[in-house]
């Protein structure tokens, strides 16, 4: 295994496999952050030039964590399907990048060997692609769930409801909800981000959502997206509970600052399995976002991106229904501007398909970053135009609780209409059984909340 390479009769040398990943990785201000990017647009050549070189069993045997000391390193190696495995051992991570971009190479051969691939394989490959090329392959990539509706269809593109409020009122995210539903929003989750993390608040809101949803016969679920132990508490309480949440991070000890082990995520998804009220088998919902295990100096010296494929690593152990990258949420310390951000967004969504995963993402931006509204609409449209199978939704795009931009009830039908695409099936029914929608034109009730009737 060679770690070297000569550019412009300079020969840079790289001491490990995960100083090659990390300066191989497209510019982000995280990196430079930790102290792990390359020097400059050369050096970055240079290990990419080497990075195309390794095979994927040099990646199997080079976590970007230690065995011995992580215990998400210990799961994915473990868990990985070896026979997948076998069927890509032998290939560079150059030509395993051919291999994906190959017109013959369809979604179903990707899929097939999904279950073979690490998370670090997931980011190597990933760093030699540019955004068309990850955009290409993830239109292929189609992950079909079910909850109580059918996400990952061809020619579908989903969208979660964020009714989030700054005290949690009932009646004002019960408000909202029903702004988003008129709007033809909601179809992946109606899922709110809690003020006040208590299992009680919890019960309250999912009561209340349930209530509504069932009056309405509406298709879809709904999430309260509190710490996963504050839900289990909530189900305990008697509650209904379509989906069960949490954050995660891609080191154990990232994970730790969270207040999560996978220990704790098994005995959540057996608690789900057992008391969840959702029909479908998928009931499990994750998001992640590069950067976060460097905010908690978890990171062991490894790059952002792929820390951000060692979440989808974790989440895949539980066929999640939703999993979601908050791409730009974490601030310009990580991802500085709207190149950056838009490139985070594809990449995690690449990963997350390639990795077996139903791909969401919330394409948004806080507001010291240097990104632009346009530059956030390219994002939703490059991202449905890559197959992405949901995106957020709420008021105006403005999260009055959170503080930070993302996508409003209005740019849903647009990048639908645009792209051609449907919500689910069972929520296409329901959208033109109430007027919201005539096919994929608005229909005569389209953004009247009172099309939606209070439980």
């Amino acid at each position: 295994m060679r770690l070297a390479a000569t550019v412009r009769n300079v020969r840079y040398t790289f001491d490990t496999v995960g100083e090659v990943m990390a300066k191989a990785n497209p510019p982000k201000s995280g990196d430079v952050l930790a102290g792990i990017a390359a020097r400059d647009a050369v050096e970055r050549v240079a290990a990419r030039a080497v990075l195309a070189n390794l095979t994927l069993s040099d990646l199997r045997n080079n976590p970007a964590i230690p065995y011995e000391i992580d215990e998400l390193t210990r799961m994915v190696e473990h868990s990985l399907n070896e026979s997948a495995y076998a069927a890509v051992r032998h290939l560079t991570v150059g030509q395993f990048r051919e291999w994906l971009l190959s017109p013959d190479v369809d979604g179903m051969r990707i899929r097939s060997v999904s279950p073979g691939l690490t998370p670090e394989m997931a980011a190597a490959v990933c760093k030699l692609m540019s955004n068309m090329d990850l955009m290409t392959v993830s239109a292929k990539c189609l992950v079909v769930v079910r909850a109580n509706n059918t996400l990952g269809l061809p020619g579908r593109l989903s969208s979660r409801v964020q009714p989030n409020h700054p005290t949690d009122d009932v009646d004002g995210i019960l408000l909202s909800m029903r702004e988003g539903l008129s709007y033809s929003c909601g179809d992946a989750v109606i899922g709110v981000n809690p003020a006040t993390d208590t299992a009680e608040s919890t019960a309250e809101i999912l009561t209340a959502i349930d209530k509504v949803l069932k009056k309405n016969g509406c298709p879809t679920q709904h999430c309260v997206l509190s710490h996963v132990s504050v839900q289990m508490r909530a189900l305990d309480l008697g509650c209904p509970m379509d989906l069960m949440f949490q954050s995660l991070s891609g080191s154990e000890t990232g994970n730790k600052a969270f207040g999560i082990s996978i220990a704790l995520i098994d005995e959540a998804w057996d608690k789900m399995k057992r008391l969840g009220t959702a029909r479908g088998p998928n009931v499990m919902y994750f998001e992640t976002g590069q950067g976060s295990a460097l905010s908690s100096a978890a990171h062991h010296g490894a790059d952002q991106v792929t820390l951000e494929a060692r979440c989808y690593g974790f989440a895949r152990r539980y066929d999640p229904f939703l999993v979601n990258t908050v791409v730009g949420f974490i601030g310009p310390e990580y991802l500085e501007d709207g190149p950056q951000i838009t490139r985070a967004g594809l990449e995690d969504h690449f990963m997350g398909k390639l990795l077996g995963l139903p791909m969401g993402c919330d394409a948004c931006f806080t507001y010291h970053a240097r990104m632009s509204q346009d530059e956030l609409e390219n994002l939703k449209v490059l991202l449905a135009t890559a197959g992405c199978t949901y995106l957020m939704s709420l008021p105006v795009g403005d999260d009055i609780m959170l503080n930070y931009q993302s996508t409003s009830y209005h740019d849903i039908p647009s990048v639908r209409r645009l792209t051609g695409r449907r919500p689910t099936p069972e929520f296409d029914a329901w959208l033109s059984e109430m007027g919201i929608m005539d096919g994929d034109k608005p229909g005569e009730r389209f953004g009247d909340p009172r099309v939606i009737a209070e439980a």
